[in-house]
Formats: structure tokens, sequence, C-alpha cells
């Protein structure tokens, strides 16, 4: 009796041990690794949504976590809360970085282009603008001389030789409207059109507000703008597998199309 009991118990360790050999197989075969990214919801989350099915196939799950801000994906990233963002231009990362000296980040590629937009609730041409018209821009440094070159090329103002897109306000020399500037954050700025005459609004936020930037925008940077929007990682994450997977699936012709397709030339992609 006893042998037989012991002839059981034997025979259900060994179906329990296959049991579990069966689920170890299925836990290896499943995607293991997650990359959570931080992004923008327009067009940065979009764009990251179309390759989810692309990294998933590498054993890669793909986690977009939203921000609606410019600040807080580059601290998340350094605090190791993100493996990487998808948000920014480099000009504005380097500026973010000289003034938050304990963030060490660096491009890992440039994606697209969102050339920034002059956007009106009050007038339909630049030409309709009024003497001391009121006129709001991003208070970030890099995008507020965006901002403020973009008004130069729409020959609204004239600034300083050489500032470039470190122009501030302080260097407009010539304003012949009396143009009168409001630096206010970015996010914000498609709010701020019921009080203002123009507003220069990041491509992202317009397109987040239902603004159609090919059709709604009275004035629009052209296909030569250098601020190509970037992946951003730890720096020394440059070359991490997941990362190097992460930008072969954001650089393919399934990217490039869906940019086509999807924002027709309010975006252009930039490889």
């Amino acid at each position: 009796m006893k042998k037989i009991l012991l002839a059981m118990l034997g025979l259900m360790a060994t179906l329990l041990m296959t049991g579990c050999g069966g689920d170890e197989t299925a836990t290896t075969n499943s995607a293991d690794k997650v990359l959570k990214i931080g992004a923008t919801p327009v067009p940065h989350a979009e764009i990251l949504e179309q390759i989810k099915p692309d990294l998933e196939s590498e054993g890669i799950k793909l986690e977009i976590v939203e921000f609606n801000d410019y600040v807080q994906p580059n601290i998340a990233l350094n605090d190791k809360e993100l493996d990487a963002n998808f948000f920014q231009h480099e000009p504005y990362l380097n500026d973010f970085m000289k003034e938050h000296t304990e963030v060490k980040l660096a491009n890992a590629a440039g994606i697209h282009v969102e050339p920034m937009g002059i956007y009106s609730k009050k007038i339909t041409n630049l030409s309709e603008l009024q003497d001391g018209a009121i006129v709001s821009i991003p208070n970030d440094p890099t995008n507020g001389g965006r901002a403020l070159l973009l008004l130069a090329k729409a020959n609204l103002i004239s600034l300083k030789d050489g500032v470039a897109e470190m122009a501030t306000v302080q260097d407009i020399v010539d304003n012949p409207k009396n143009l009168q500037i409001q630096e206010v954050e970015a996010a914000q700025l498609p709010r701020t059109l019921e009080d203002v005459d123009i507003s220069i609004i990041n491509t992202n936020f317009a397109m987040n507000a239902q603004l159609n930037p090919t059709k709604d925008a009275l004035f629009m940077e052209d296909s030569t703008s250098p601020y190509v929007n970037i992946v951003a990682v730890r720096a020394g994450d440059e070359n991490r597998a997941e990362i190097q997977a992460l930008i072969k699936a954001l650089k393919s012709e399934k990217v490039k199309n869906f940019i086509q397709e999807n924002y027709k030339g309010a975006i252009v992609a930039a490889f």
C-alpha cells in the first residue's frame, strides 16, 4: 500500500514539474523587457503608438507616459522613472541642462520637425495686425528665441545681428507696430488666443488644441528649420540595445509614411 502511495506521489510531482516547465516556456516567449517613454500627446505619443507591435515582436513592451509640459519629462528621465523621452528639440535640451546642471541627458536620434506657427482668433492675415497688438510667445529661452526669429522672418520685428535662437525680447531693435509681447508657458499658449491678437505656438500644442497648422497658421517656419525633435536618453544609454531598437523602429518607412499621411506637412520626417 505504501509503495502504491509513493508511486502516486511521484507521478503527481512529475506532472507538477512538467506543468511548471510549460509555464516557464510561456513566460520566456512573452515580451519581458519594458521600455518606458515619456512623450507629449500629439504627435509624439501618436507616432510611438505606431511602433508598439514592431518592438513587441522583438520582445520589448513599449509603455508610453504622456506629459503636457516641457519640464517633467526631462526630470523623470534623469531620475530613472523613464528610459527615454520624445518631445523636444536639441537646443531646448541643451538649454535645459544649463539650467539644471544635475541633469545629464543626450540626443539619441532626430525624428521629425514641427514647424512653429503664428495663430490668431482675431485676424486672418498678418497685414491686419494693428499698432500695439498683443503677442504671446513661449516663456522658455529656446522656444521664446525661436518665436522671436519667426516674428522677424514675418517682418514684424527686427533683432540684433547674431542673436539667433537665443534672442530675447531685449534683443528687439525695431518694432514698427509696437507689439506688446507676453511670455507664457508653451503648453498654455493655445488658451491665450482669445485674449491676444496673435500667438506663436509649437505644433504639438497647436494640434493638441485642435488647430491645424497647415490651415490655421497665418505664418509658419519652412522646411529649413533646425529644430528637429529628438529622442533623449540618459547620457551613456545611447547604444543600449532597447534604445537602438526604438530608434530603428521610429526611423522606418512605416513611420515616415504615417507622418506624411496623417500630418500632411504640419510635421516633417527628419530622416
